[in-house]
């Protein structure tokens, strides 16, 4: 084995720890540089995500807007996505050879529609430049040296660098090395999910969805709130707004077990007052129709007849025959329906977690530990999770691009 202490050490093969290998490699020719992978398949998460069409980064180059979307580490991100935010990103790939589209919701896909094309454009840039990949290497310790690092790995051997990089996601190994080297780690609990809802006249609905709903939940002195596409499933409520509602109340929902109670409104924009209103005027106008043949509201025809259900309206009962009370109760139910969440379920394949190393731990200008002189850290095993949109991307490709600039100095 061909090493020497000026050599950088990447432990993570997931997207961070890819582009900061190849980063610091094209920067710093002069600089050996080790990329460690425990498993035998590198990038897991690049492949499966977007539904394996690999979400890559949002369309969004505004890096004060940009911010707006991490629950965690927005504050932190403002400076380094001035230097690399998405329209980076698309260069950097567009100079390899892949073409990003964006679709109608800001999100950005290879134009071929396929997560192979990411790890494809990965894996070869780290071969071009000269990266030393190393698959089936777990890192059981790091240990700190006067100069550099010594890293032990399960196999028996011991590398040495002057710089390492710690990109390895929301794995607790990787925690448990930065708080070996004296890093406080803010708990890991799940971020990105969907609610589990006990209601099987609900769940009978799996497939119907919206454009728009406004979702609210109270939990102790905090309320969240989220309006955007809501889908009901065969366990409950998921969709962008939920997702969304999910990550920025993703520490709250987790001290309480996910067991609360979620407000609906089904008709953002409207309020109690005006939603009566509508129904006292499909009353008045079409006294002699059916509750389920007219609706006054646009709601898909299955969940309208649903929340009739809901307010103990019969479907077939004439509009003649709604009484205040009842009319009262309905429009209760269209703006401010109290849904019991009991549990969360995983989003697809994907997994996201809040939590990892505190960020006033780590310099952002260079993704250097404030800690550990030689230690960076890039993705998620930082305490900086993104909504659902190709956010969360993004900050790996930003934090992982600085540290390969800053590694090779």
């Amino acid at each position: 084995m061909v090493q020497t202490d000026e050599s950088v050490i990447v432990i993570g093969g997931g997207a961070a720890g890819f582009f900061g290998a190849i980063a610091c490699a094209e920067a710093h020719p002069h600089r050996p540089v080790i990329l460690l992978e425990a498993g035998q398949q590198p990038l897991g998460k690049v492949r499966i995500s977007g539904g394996g069409r690999c979400n890559v980064t949002h369309a969004c180059f505004e890096p004060g807007a940009l911010v707006q979307n991490y629950p965690r580490g927005g504050k932190a991100l403002r400076g380094p996505f001035t230097r690399f935010q998405p329209k980076d990103t698309v260069a950097w790939f567009q100079r390899r050879g892949v073409t990003l589209k964006t679709e109608a919701d800001g999100r950005m896909f290879p134009v071929t529609d396929s997560s192979e094309t990411i790890v494809e454009c990965l894996w070869q840039g780290a071969r071009r430049s000269s990266v030393e990949i190393r698959l089936g290497s777990p890192v059981v310790a790091v240990e700190a040296r006067a100069a550099g690092f010594e890293v032990a790995l399960r196999s028996g051997d011991r590398l040495r660098c002057d710089r390492l990089l710690l990109a390895t996601g929301s794995q607790p190994q990787g925690h448990r090395i930065a708080q070996s080297l004296g890093h406080h780690i803010e708990p890991p609990v799940p971020s990105l999910f969907t609610f589990n809802v006990p209601d099987p006249d609900l769940r009978a609905l799996a497939g119907v969805a919206l454009d728009a709903a406004h979702l609210r939940l109270s939990l102790g002195n905090q309320k969240f709130e989220q309006t955007g596409p809501l889908l009901v499933t065969h366990w409950g409520l998921s969709g962008p707004a939920v997702l969304k509602l999910s990550a920025w109340a993703a520490r709250s929902l987790h001290e309480c077990r996910y067991q609360t109670t979620l407000q609906i409104n089904w008709l953002p924009g409207e309020n109690l007052e005006t939603a009566r209103q509508r129904l006292l005027e499909a009353r008045s106008q079409m006294p002699q129709r059916t509750l389920s043949a007219h609706r006054p509201v646009a709601l898909p025809r299955r969940l309208w007849d649903y929340l009739l259900g809901r307010a103990q309206l019969q479907p077939e009962a004439r509009w003649a025959e709604l009484s205040n009370k009842s009319l009262n109760h309905l429009a209760l139910e269209l703006v401010q329906g109290q849904y019991p969440i009991r549990g969360k379920s995983t989003f697809k394949e994907e997994f996201v977690t809040c939590g990892g190393v505190s960020l006033k731990e780590v310099n952002f200008k260079t993704l250097e530990s404030r800690l550990c002189p030689g230690l960076y850290f890039a993705g998620e095993v930082l305490d900086i999770d993104g909504v659902t949109g190709g956010f969360n991307f993004q900050s790996a490709w930003t934090t992982a691009w600085l540290a390969g600039q800053a590694m090779g100095d």
